[in-house]
């Protein structure tokens, strides 16, 4: 049995199903803070803000941007590859514009800052427990999430999080320029989400894969 082989077996239904859990609440997540109009993490708000501005479909954008980050990690990160991979790359952007579309069909758009605010921590809170679900399955690391680990591994006595700030400042610059919304939700993003995700590490998601969360 060849290390492939052994992989998949290693692979249970479970991790799957929480997995798959994990890119829909995101997703959920990430419409949430698209419906409250604050702004939303950096790289999702820079699609966004390129699809509206080569008017090209969001989910088509994203793939499109995704494949790049792909190709990056089949080079130089094959470790960080599985089917979360695939899943995020190619299925997120269209469980955004799902519920997003739920949102606008059937909700109006939130007026005054202190209901939009409300609606913005209900997406972080989504989010986060999603995130959170994705990334305790241990199936496979986004395309765009593995580039700083990638240029962490490769670039020696380098730290991951200056690599990630980087990342996450040149979409946010793309996503200004382009015409994107930068506000308290970008903010709420880069400084909330790490402890919320911990938070659901410890409790609900250790529950769903039923053993101690573990940071990966």
């Amino acid at each position: 049995m060849n290390s492939f082989q052994k992989y998949l077996k290693s692979i249970s239904l479970r991790r799957v199903i929480v997995m798959l859990l994990g890119v829909v609440l995101t997703g959920w997540g990430i419409a949430t803070f698209r419906l409250a109009a604050l702004g939303t993490d950096p790289y999702s708000g820079m699609n966004l803000a390129l699809a509206d501005f080569l008017h090209i479909p969001y989910p088509t954008l994203q793939i499109l941007v995704n494949i790049g980050f792909f190709v990056i990690q089949l080079l130089w990160g094959r470790l960080l590859l599985g089917p979360g991979t695939i899943a995020n790359a190619f299925g997120l952007a269209y469980v955004v514009s799902f519920f997003y579309a739920i949102y606008t069909r059937y909700l109006p758009a939130p007026s005054g800052l202190p209901l939009r605010l409300v609606i913005l921590l209900i997406g972080l809170a989504i989010c986060s427990l999603g995130l959170s679900m994705y990334q305790q399955a241990d199936l496979g690391v986004a395309p765009y999430d593995a580039l700083p680990l990638i240029l962490t591994k490769r670039i020696k006595n380098s730290p991951f999080f200056l690599w990630r700030v980087l990342a996450d400042a040149s979409c946010a610059l793309v996503c200004f320029l382009a015409g994107g919304v930068l506000g308290i939700g970008t903010l709420a993003t880069a400084f909330g989400l790490g402890p919320v995700i911990q938070l659901f590490d410890h409790s609900l998601t250790a529950v769903f894969l039923g053993r101690s969360a573990s940071r990966k």
